[in-house]
């Protein structure tokens, strides 16, 4: 849905839901429009039967993906490479992959994708993998230490600071950008993001940002609504704060097990935790009127310990002092909330990635694929205005998508530049693993990826693979609707962005756990780490490149 279409919409009455549940429609009629003539020839009735044929592998609601069927797809999706190198081209060459093992996906993907590949191409590739919470440590050593050592990179778009503007990647050759077909890539995934100084060096392979997941049976159970007074999700922060007080003491529907409400992820992950701390300020913080919601633009002086900052952190706490969470909750982290939580059957509601989506109909471990639904993120009945220093109640209130972490992509260094041969097959790895059909598959199938190209929003083809209308439509238009929201938060791709994070996480666990006496004091203590972080990496051009990572 365009921003313009998005916000007569709105200001012309609709619910915020009404409008997620038409953009599910509007897109896929857009998306087959926009085909034309094209649509009717050969190579595109080819494309349509290969896309139908993979996502039948192994088929939504038949278990989770295995290695055998990772590499099936990948041999499927073959045909541009075959179209671009020529058999047994890469013999000898030896390529290392840098990239994470997060619950058996990713890198676990990548091997099975790319085996058809090395059979074909001669090439042998070495694999380095890595927990969320070792990644962003294991790639600043390298780069401080300057040992980089691996070919190929798996890394999210907020890296780029650290790695194109040390001039630490290769660019993309134009080949690369035809097979990939990145003109399919939804708005916010166009450059700039993915390039540096104007050279391309990023193929996308995800297009992140947090949405809403919720179980509906929450809201349909005789004793959880008369206890809460709500038959459907709450919209705003406020609301599902008193919703997951007033749960308590209830059971699940599902489970029959406690009841909770909101799962908040409280220990730290690598500075990727940071990133659902987040959800809650962005509703409250980034102002319409604003792009910046971190730094002021101008000084590098953080706004994490505005009013609206200290808000979202208050409603953590004010959460632990009701013991409205889980036992231990201190020390689950996203991973836990996500798979060993909420698809696991505890819990009403959280934030995450979207492919919470996919594997909630198509993972072995998830229980709750008939009972969960989706949106946007939260809202807020009111925003901090960091200009003006106070708080305004806009009608309607204030919503804003958190668009965490731009997405993964895959990366070639410059360790391949001097070598032709390795570096066209260097290429070569990342242009199959971004294809458009083999990303059509990701994005329905458990992978660590949601969608991110136009072309994933043609919801008959979802259909058919097995998914039923109603959930397609709650949650790609939960994706899509977040992308295309005209009060997004956009990540800054600054150095040392993960450094900033994984302080935070470190200061937020000593104020969940009690170490600091209010919300405003763990807020200053990440506030003052951060202006260290500043001046160590130098304050004059973080400013610069801040404000051209905002457009500013």
């Amino acid at each position: 849905m365009k921003v313009d279409i998005y916000n007569h919409l709105m200001r012309m009455g609709a619910t915020r839901r009404s409008v997620l549940k038409g953009a599910a429609s509007v897109a896929a009629l857009s998306a087959l429009s926009s085909a034309g003539l094209g649509a009717m020839t050969k190579s595109a009735a080819a494309q349509d039967d290969l896309r139908a044929q993979i996502l039948q592998i192994p088929g939504v609601g038949k278990g989770s993906p295995t290695d055998a069927d990772w590499q099936k797809v990948g041999e499927l999706c073959l045909a541009a490479t075959k179209a671009s190198v020529k058999e047994g081209e890469f013999a000898g060459v030896e390529l290392t992959f840098m990239g994470l093992n997060n619950q058996n996906l990713h890198n676990f993907l990548f091997r099975g994708f790319l085996k058809p590949w090395e059979a074909y191409t001669g090439a042998k590739i070495n694999w380095i993998d890595l927990a969320q919470a070792d990644y962003n440590a294991r790639l600043q050593q390298s780069i401080a230490t300057g040992t980089v050592d691996f070919d190929v990179l798996e890394m999210g778009a907020p890296f780029e600071g650290d790695t194109a503007g040390k001039g630490l990647l290769d660019e993309m050759p134009d080949w690369v950008k035809t097979q990939i077909e990145a003109d399919d890539l939804v708005g916010y995934l166009k450059p700039p993001v993915g390039t540096w100084d104007g050279k391309t060096y990023r193929v996308t392979i995800d297009g992140d940002c947090h949405t809403f997941a919720y179980r509906k049976d929450y809201f349909t159970d005789p004793a959880i609504t008369a206890a809460t007074g709500l038959t459907e999700m709450p919209t705003t922060w406020q609301q599902v704060n008193e919703f997951s007080k007033k749960v308590k003491g209830q059971k699940d529907p599902l489970t029959g097990m406690d009841a909770y409400g909101f799962l908040d992820p409280m220990k730290g992950w690598g500075g990727f935790g940071f990133y659902f701390l987040e959800d809650r300020a962005t509703a409250y913080v980034k102002h319409p009127d604003e792009k910046a919601w971190l730094f002021d633009p101008d000084t590098m002086k953080p706004l994490v310990n505005n009013p609206g900052w200290v808000q979202a952190i208050q409603d953590v706490m004010d959460l632990i002092a009701a013991g409205a969470y889980p036992p231990d909750q201190i020390n689950a982290d996203p991973g836990t909330t996500a798979f060993q939580q909420f698809l696991a059957g505890t819990g009403a509601a959280l934030t995450w990635w979207g492919d919470v989506g996919s594997n909630a109909r198509t993972s072995d471990t998830s229980v709750v694929g008939d009972v969960v639904g989706f949106s946007i993120l939260p809202g807020s009945d009111r925003v901090y205005n960091a200009k003006k220093g106070e708080w305004e109640t806009p009608a309607g209130g204030n919503f804003a998508p958190n668009m965490a972490y731009i997405g993964w992509g895959i990366y070639v260094t410059n360790r391949v530049s001097g070598d032709e041969k390795k570096r066209k097959a260097a290429w070569s790895a990342a242009a199959h693993l971004g294809g458009k059909e083999l990303s059509l598959w990701t994005s329905a199938y458990p992978s660590g990826f949601q969608p991110y190209r136009q072309s994933h929003f043609q919801y008959d083809e979802w259909e058919k693979a097995g998914y039923d209308r109603a959930f397609i439509e709650d949650y790609l238009g939960s994706n899509l609707d977040s992308y295309n929201h005209p009060n997004a938060a956009i990540e800054p791709r600054i150095p040392g962005i993960f450094q900033y994070y994984s302080v935070a996480e470190d200061e937020l666990a000593k104020g969940f756990a009690g170490q600091y006496k209010s919300a405003q004091e763990t807020a200053d203590a990440i506030a003052a780490a951060w202006e260290k972080i500043t001046d160590q990496i130098g304050r004059e051009n973080q400013i610069k490149l801040y404000k051209a990572s905002l457009g500013l």
